[in-house]
């Protein structure tokens, strides 16, 4: 098994709050991990820190290593903006930028690095719009506002946003607790398609969710990993009693 990105005695501080604790976990390549844990624990604080988010907040210091690849994205020479196009991130609340098109949301990201000639634009459009089942939905639009699409679809161009500039890893901060049910089914299964290609590390309060789309599951409390193992064995027989308190309901 392949680890994409490892966690070694990873500390992140606010100030004088001290938000993860000396975290140290695997995530294995092409694989869905799922952070699970009640509010305020430290999931995506800790998701953030993965592609170095927290460099924009000013009281925010990050200590240990984040290793993608067995390189450390917190290494003073590492570029951040390079590190964004490895690590995309979609937010909770669907985020396609307002004024621009369906087909202008999808290669924003690509255009900001590379220059694009009309046909390969198209071909990238096309080809990340199928990927997250939407093209089909907007095919014959795709020169309309971005904001006229449902919630739904807006969650899945922002993804389609996201692996246009063809990352290796995904991270995901709640994608679908916005959504209504028959979309957060459709980003359900999107996610089980996309991490034959990518490594996904999702962030969910919803624990049917992580069950159903993990591989893997990580525990979070106070900002405290106390358990992370296969999903199935964090659900049906973890081996701590927080966990096991925690998945059965009787506190969070």
């Amino acid at each position: 098994m392949v680890m994409k990105v490892q966690l070694d005695k990873l500390n992140i501080h606010f100030g004088k709050t001290h938000a993860v604790k000396d975290v140290s976990m695997d995530f294995p390549e092409n694989s869905v991990t799922a952070i699970i844990g009640p509010s305020g624990c430290g999931k995506s604080t800790m998701l953030r820190s993965l592609n170095r988010m927290h460099d924009l907040v000013a009281s925010a210091r990050v200590t240990g290593k984040v290793l993608v690849d067995d390189t450390d994205i917190y290494d003073r020479k590492a570029d951040p903006v390079s590190i964004r196009r490895r690590i995309g991130m979609v937010f909770q609340k669907p985020n396609p930028f307002p004024a621009m098109s369906i087909y202008d949301n999808v290669v924003a990201g690509y255009k900001l690095n590379s220059r694009l000639v009309r046909a390969e634009a198209d071909e990238i459009v096309e080809s990340c719009l199928r990927r997250v089942a939407l093209w089909d939905e907007v095919k014959d639009r795709l020169k309309t506002n971005s904001m006229n699409l449902s919630g739904g679809q807006q969650q899945r161009l922002c993804i389609a946003r996201t692996i246009a500039v063809k990352p290796e890893v995904i991270l995901m901060d709640e994608p679908a607790s916005a959504l209504d049910p028959l979309s957060t089914l459709k980003i359900e299964e999107l996610i089980e398609e996309l991490k034959e290609r990518y490594t996904i590390i999702i962030v969910t309060h919803n624990m049917q969710q992580a069950a159903r789309v993990s591989d893997y599951t990580a525990f979070l409390y106070l900002g405290e990993l106390i358990e992370c193992g296969e999903t199935k064995m964090i659900f049906t027989t973890p081996q701590k009693k927080q966990t096991e308190d925690y998945v059965t309901g009787r506190f969070g």
